[in-house]
C-alpha cells in the first residue's frame, strides 16, 4: 500500500487549496446573477381557504356508474361446473350398464383366490358342496394319470402292496 502512495501520478499545483474557497465564491456569484429575481409560480390569494370545499363538491357531483369488467366470470364458473357434473354422470352410467357374472370370471382367478386366501375349509366341507354325480377324476387333476404312474405311486407309498388285492400283469 505504501508503494502506491509513494508513486501517485496525480499532482496538484502549488497553492491550489489556498485559493480554492475564493474561486468557488466567484463561480457561485456568477450563477446567482443568471437566476431570475422572482418566482415563476404564484398561488392565488385565499386559494387554500376554499380548497377543501371545492374538492368535496366535485367528488359529490361526479358519481358515475361503473361497469365492472368481470361481471360474468361467476356465470362461467357455474356453467363449467354444471357441464362437468353432467359429463361425469354420463361416464359413470355408461360403465355400470355391464354387470359381471360368474361366467365372466376366469377359472385361473378362482383358483388363485382359493390358493391365496386361507378359508380353512376341510375336504369334507368342500365335498358337501360339490355334486358327486357330475364330478369326474379329470376335473380334479391337472395331469392325466396313466397306469404306470399309479402303480409307481402305490409301490412307493404302501408297505405291503399285496394287501390291496391287486392282480399284477407281470
Amino acid at each position: 500500500m505504501n508503494e502506491l502512495n509513494n508513486k501517485n501520478p496525480f499532482k496538484t499545483p502549488e497553492g491550489y487549496f489556498d485559493t480554492l474557497s475564493d474561486s468557488l465564491k466567484d463561480r457561485l456569484s456568477e450563477v446567482e446573477k443568471g437566476l431570475p429575481g422572482k418566482d415563476g409560480f404564484v398561488v392565488p390569494d385565499h386559494y387554500f381557504d376554499g380548497l377543501q370545499g371545492s374538492i368535496q363538491q366535485k367528488l359529490e357531483a361526479e358519481s358515475k356508474k361503473v361497469i365492472p369488467f368481470h361481471s360474468y366470470r361467476k356465470y362461467y364458473y357455474v356453467a363449467a361446473s354444471v357441464a362437468a357434473v353432467i359429463l361425469l354422470a354420463f361416464v359413470l352410467n355408461r360403465n355400470t350398464s355391464q354387470k359381471v357374472t360368474f361366467e365372466d370370471i376366469a377359472n385361473s382367478d378362482i383358483e388363485n383366490y382359493f390358493n391365496d386366501s386361507e378359508l380353512d375349509f376341510s375336504p369334507y366341507e368342500i365335498a358337501e358342496v360339490i355334486p358327486i354325480d357330475e364330478l369326474e377324476i379329470g376335473d380334479m387333476l391337472t395331469e392325466n394319470l396313466n397306469e404306470d404312474s399309479i402303480l409307481n405311486y402305490i409301490d412307493y407309498h404302501t408297505e405291503n402292496a399285496e394287501e390291496l388285492n391287486m392282480e399284477y400283469d407281470e
